[in-house]
């Protein structure tokens, strides 16, 4: 595991993953902790921060970067073959032809040498952010450092690790300040485990909010289970990601599909109006894994959003060396990805926006001809 920046996040996959989470901290402990975020917080930004979650109220800026570097210049193979058919049902065929290369990317907060290395300083400054009335999608990676870098590079000692529960009550908390304050602005979820949950803020693509809905180490059951937390935002797309940490747990593919199956349901029950994205399971460089068994799996994920009219994202041939396993220099220890393994992700997430975006302007089109 060459690559630092996720060596914390491989915690998730060591050990006994179907293990349940530890217990929840005590409430004293978290009041004091969220004090202390509070107190801090406000000096940072010389004004006064109130204990409660101020609602979100941003607006996407009209001032945009250039486009980002041509998908040809990967040095995987071409984008258009990788991902297509990216969009189901088959109408997205004729979004992927048009011409969206040149769709203005809204200007990122740029890479930092610090940023968050460890589940605890990852909270911190989520934590830090939402009591700000922002999203950490939104800043910079070192955002609130002065709260979490504390003996980054020493030996001092480490932070309390968040729990399973805790995690989940921080993402209910920024999903329901998303939606008091989203306004017209658009958004973006991403849904699943650790690989969702670490990608970097700065390689989102722009335009739109982003809410990350990523917990370490849950499987498609726990990640089902909790569509609620988020069930009153108004997002335009969903993408979902999951089924890693089942393989590891010994869950059944069957029991996976039906969860997949599941959350797609719910999801679209929940949010009529927007695009469901199963994303396909990403080849593991593990032993325990059977990257055949990783294939058979996407294609009949594949099958599932199609049935239930949601679209499909095929990541898995980019991150894919000849022997089917994942590419060594795209993973920090088999499964996590390292910097060039999310380089990789964020171009797949940027071609499946263009995509959409091409499909909302051609059915807007049509809706105009009609009128």
């Amino acid at each position: 595991m060459s690559d630092p920046y996720l060596l914390a996040a491989s915690v998730i996959s060591v050990g006994p993953i179907c293990a349940p989470p530890p217990p929840a901290l005590p409430l004293r402990q978290l009041d004091e902790l969220s004090t202390l975020l509070v107190s801090t917080t406000a000096k940072l930004f010389k004004s006064v921060v109130t204990p409660e979650i101020v609602p979100l109220v941003e607006t996407v800026s009209a001032e945009f970067s250039p486009p980002s570097p041509s998908p040809a210049q990967w040095r995987t193979q071409p984008v258009s073959q990788s991902l297509t058919p990216i969009l189901i049902p088959s109408e997205a065929q004729e979004a992927t032809q048009q011409d969206t290369t040149n769709l203005p990317v809204l200007p990122k907060p740029q890479f930092t040498a610090l940023f968050p290395t460890s589940g605890s300083q990852l909270y911190l400054q989520r934590l830090a952010a939402l009591k700000a009335g922002t999203l950490f999608t939104r800043l910079p990676a070192d955002s609130f450092q002065s709260l979490w870098a504390k003996g980054t590079h020493t030996k001092a000692q480490p932070l309390p690790s968040p729990t399973h529960e805790q995690w989940k009550r921080l993402l209910e908390q920024e999903a329901k300040a998303v939606a008091k304050g989203q306004g017209a602005n658009r958004l973006t979820i991403l849904l699943g485990d650790s690989l969702t949950l670490w990608f970097p803020s700065q390689r989102l693509p722009g335009r739109q909010l982003w809410l990350n809905q990523g917990i370490s180490g849950e499987n498609s059951g726990q990640i089902r289970r909790r569509l609620s937390a988020f069930a009153q935002t108004q997002p335009d797309t969903i993408y979902v990601l999951a089924g890693i940490n089942d393989l590891r747990q010994g869950v059944a593919d069957d029991v996976i599909l039906n969860n997949l199956r599941q959350i797609v349901q719910r999801l679209r029950q929940n949010h009529p109006r927007g695009q469901v994205v199963l994303q396909s399971i990403l080849p593991a460089r593990l032993n325990a894994i059977s990257n055949e068994r990783i294939r058979n799996l996407n294609q009949q994920i594949a099958g599932i959003a199609q049935r239930e009219g949601a679209g499909f994202l095929n990541l898995h041939p980019l991150f894919t060396d000849e022997q089917g396993e994942m590419r060594q220099e795209l993973t920090t220890d088999g499964i996590h990805l390292s910097h060039q393994g999310y380089e990789v992700w964020q171009k797949g997430l940027q071609y499946a926006e263009s995509a959409l975006a091409a499909k909302r302007a051609e059915r807007t089109r049509k809706l105009s001809d009609r009128s």
